[in-house]
């Protein structure tokens, strides 16, 4: 099956090096869509199902999206696509906390500079595959900054339904309610998992399982909705704790 992707930007050099990116990238047969406006990656995605991922439609898995676009911000096609079946990669000149931080809060997955050399680019959308958040070097610098600088210590600071860290830790925590049945994992969902908790890339698991890895990272997002974490560690450990594997 061929793996439809969408690359959001306006400038035609940097949308023919961002093709070459992703060719680069993935060994899948891919079909590569591109738009220039906010407007006319809308009507691409009307036509792949809409905003909403319309069932029975092929929709797009992969949405590389510029920030600057002539007609308006890709942070409102983010924000319009929160619901969208895609894995959405922001991908700008900006490594600013004024772009950085929003982008992530309107629904970007990951966060790539342009200027970065082909190869890093190349290798951290390969991550995608490998179930990491595709982020250029500065950035995951930058993220980590933040936070370190933002942890005091202070239980006060942390969500509500999370256990305290165990001395030396350095693990997140891990919330502990049980899953409503509502949100409970489907079976497909499980045998994903039970695969992750073992060590599987998404690429083996999709093998073993004989699905796109897109579908396994489609899952794995589902996953870590349902049991509010975001790394396969957290996952397999509250998975375990509450009889889901």
């Amino acid at each position: 099956m061929t793996v439809k992707v969408l690359i959001v930007e306006d400038n035609p050099v940097a949308r023919g090096f961002l093709g070459r990116v992703v060719r680069e990238s993935f060994s899948d047969e891919l079909a590569i869509t591109e738009a220039d406006t906010v407007e006319s990656a809308r009507r691409q995605i009307e036509l792949a199902g809409g905003a909403d991922g319309m069932h029975g439609v092929d929709p797009f898995k992969l949405i590389l999206v510029d920030l600057e676009l002539p007609d308006g911000s890709g942070m409102e096609l983010l924000t319009a696509l929160a619901r969208y079946p895609a894995t959405k990669v922001v991908t700008t000149l900006y490594s600013d906390d004024d772009h950085l931080f929003p982008a992530l809060e309107c629904g970007a997955d990951g966060y790539l500079l342009k200027e970065d050399r082909f190869e890093v680019l190349v290798e951290e959308l390969q991550k995608i595959v490998r179930g990491q958040p595709p982020l250029s070097p500065a950035i995951a610098r930058r993220l980590l900054t933040h936070f370190r600088a933002g942890s005091g210590g202070d239980d006060s600071a942390r969500p509500s339904g999370f256990a305290p860290l165990a001395p030396g830790s350095t693990s997140r925590p891990v919330p502990l309610e049980r899953v409503p049945d509502h949100e409970r994992l489907t079976p497909r969902e499980t045998e994903v998992l039970t695969y992750l908790s073992k060590g599987f890339t998404i690429k083996e698991i999709a093998s073993l399982m004989g699905i796109k890895w897109f579908t396994v990272n489609d899952h794995i997002k589902s996953i870590y909705r349902k049991l509010n974490v975001s790394s396969r560690a957290e996952a397999a450990v509250l998975a375990s704790k509450q009889g889901l594997v």
